[in-house]
């Protein structure tokens, strides 16, 4: 398991793709799959970036670990910001046209779709967010 450790920021996303990017690219990860966590990843740090510690500025975690058999690669983002579970939230209903949803969860969404198993827990001060993607 590799882990990186920096303030939740906007600005550190960049640092966050190319840490996972390199654990991917490490195993062998389809370019397919790699879009799809990237953009996954790019959500997650975006909206602890801009709302676990607003207005301040907090740490943030990221753990890339690989499971070998079947290929797997899970990612857990950990805060100490405000307690907040991503996954409570309804599902937008994606039948509807733009102007008649209701806006927000969009981005979840698409990371609970892209990801093979997303599960958040609030443990011990944190926010624990596990994205897992079978390659």
């Amino acid at each position: 398991m590799k882990e990186l450790e920096l303030a939740a920021t906007t600005e550190n996303l960049h640092a966050v793709l190319a840490f996972v990017d390199e654990e991917l690219e490490a195993v062998g990860c389809s370019m397919r799959s790699q879009m799809q966590i990237d953009i996954a990843v790019e959500e997650i740090f975006v909206n602890i970036a801009h709302y676990a510690y607003n207005p301040e500025v907090g740490k943030a975690t990221i753990r890339v670990e690989v499971q070998p058999e079947p290929l797997a690669v899970m990612l857990t983002f950990l805060d100490q910001g405000v307690p907040y579970d991503p996954l409570a939230k309804a599902d937008p209903d994606v039948s509807l046209s733009a102007e008649e949803r209701q806006i927000g969860g969009l981005g979840i969404f698409m990371v609970k779709k892209s990801m093979d198993d997303v599960q958040y827990r609030y443990e011990n001060g944190r926010n624990i967010l596990t994205l897992k993607k079978t390659l």
